[in-house]
């Protein structure tokens, strides 16, 4: 026999408890845990970069073939992205990042004892990828935005700077532990660490989130412009051209991201050099995702993908003529500042133009085709690398891929700016 059906006024009062949480200190504290949650978790998302010429070298493979781990973790990362989005909506999040834990041990272990490249590449896009650091992107990001009406955007964008902040404290460390005792001892240390690490702070997300904050008001004040046909376009297609222009950017982003310890070991620098370049490409990154998250809730989440899509591909074309120690230094800082704010900027443009009940489904297809672009990127660049033997054919496909995603977020501000004018048109004198 089914109960009976809640009250109207129950469900006021439950909303009105919810609501109460909403921007409140436990909110706040929430996203600090979410932040450490997120730095943990993409480890695995970097330190493949970092060992990537020591498993070439000690494998025997070509480049191509030694950034397929990365290419299967990236794929494991957005596919499992899209599941662990679902069990969170069911369980909460304490359930997927408790899996995710689990998955990072397990798969830092059975990379660390890998006989061969299969083996080390299965273990990155299945555990670690897939079961792993996938529990702690896309699912954090709904999870934030849940948690917080005002500001929304830059709350998101802190949560997305664990990214990359992850990506500024992990290769130093793990370059040092690879000179010191080797990629197989580094590794194992890795998946002890982050199994306890990442299962005690899931524990603090026992909470599930308000059960709907419905606002028709933005981050900024601006009046709600979601609609049941974004840009003039069915959602189906202006989902596609999202998800497009997403992997074309990631494409572009994955170049300097996954082979900077490569390219410099190349030009006779050295791998500790290339970590360090990717550390600071990375901590400039958290910095741009802040700046990015407060820009979007002053001109909207198309207008920052467009400048930020402009800024990377500026910093793409410094790396041609520049490739001197200190110039890369500089172009790989200069990076991180132009791009850290990209991948953030979609779930912002999902939730001003699509409608919120579908935000979750849309924001985490988004996701799952930027880190798609991601790797494909990771793979075609050491590709373009084995066919050209230089890193130069490889920065002009990023500016190609670049390219591409500007032009799709300008015919989409060209359509949102065609409506509004026609919307004025229409109305009577």
């Amino acid at each position: 026999m089914s109960p009976p059906p809640a009250s109207p006024a129950s469900v006021q009062n439950h909303t009105q408890d919810s609501s109460a949480l909403v921007d409140s200190r436990y909110a706040v504290m929430r996203l600090m845990v979410t932040l450490a949650l997120m730095t943990v978790g993409a480890c695995g998302m970097y330190v493949v970069a970092v060992v990537l010429p020591a498993v070439q070298a000690e494998f025997g493979v070509t480049r191509a073939d030694a950034s397929i781990p990365y290419t299967l973790l990236m794929i494991g990362f957005g596919v499992g992205g899209v599941m662990m989005g679902r069990l969170a909506d069911r369980f909460g999040v304490m359930v997927p990042l408790l899996i995710g834990a689990t998955g990072l041990g397990l798969g830092f272990a059975l990379a660390a004892t890998a006989g061969n490249i299969g083996m080390f590449s299965l273990a990155h896009g299945l555990l670690i990828g897939f079961l792993g650091s996938a529990a702690t992107f896309a699912p954090l990001l709904a999870d934030t935005s849940l948690w917080f009406a005002r500001r929304r955007g830059f709350a998101v964008a802190v949560c997305a700077s664990g990214n990359y902040l992850g990506g500024a404290i992990w290769p130093p460390i793990v370059q040092h532990f690879v000179e010191s005792v080797g990629w197989r001892q580094t590794y194992l240390g890795l998946g002890i660490f982050s199994f306890v690490a990442m299962a005690s702070l899931a524990l603090l997300m026992r909470k599930r989130p308000p059960v709907a904050v419905a606002s028709a008001v933005g981050n900024s004040g601006r009046a709600a412009t979601t609609s049941s046909m974004p840009f003039g376009l069915t959602p189906g297609a202006a989902q596609t051209l999202l998800c497009v222009a997403s992997v074309a950017c990631c494409v572009a982003m994955a170049m300097p991201q996954v082979h900077i310890v490569s390219y410099c070991t190349d030009l006779g620098y050295g791998a500790a050099r290339g970590a360090e370049m990717l550390s600071l490409m990375l901590a400039c990154g958290v910095v741009s995702r802040l700046v990015s998250g407060a820009i979007c809730d002053r001109i909207g989440g198309l207008r920052t993908l467009i400048l930020g899509s402009v800024l990377q591909g500026i910093a793409l074309l410094l790396f041609l003529p520049f490739d001197g120690l200190v110039s890369l230094y500089v172009i790989a800082a200069l990076f991180g500042l132009f791009q850290g704010g990209l991948v953030p900027a979609y779930a912002i443009i999902v939730r001003e133009y699509f409608e919120p009940a579908e935000a979750g489904a849309r924001v985490g297809t988004v996701i799952m085709a930027s880190l798609l672009g991601m790797a494909l990127g990771g793979w075609m660049s050491g590709k373009v690398f084995d066919l050209t033997g230089s890193y130069h054919a490889a920065f002009l496909n990023g500016l190609a891929w670049n390219l591409l995603n500007f032009s799709i977020a300008f015919f989409l501000l060209w359509r949102v700016r065609r409506m509004a004018r026609d919307a004025r048109t229409a109305q009577p004198a």
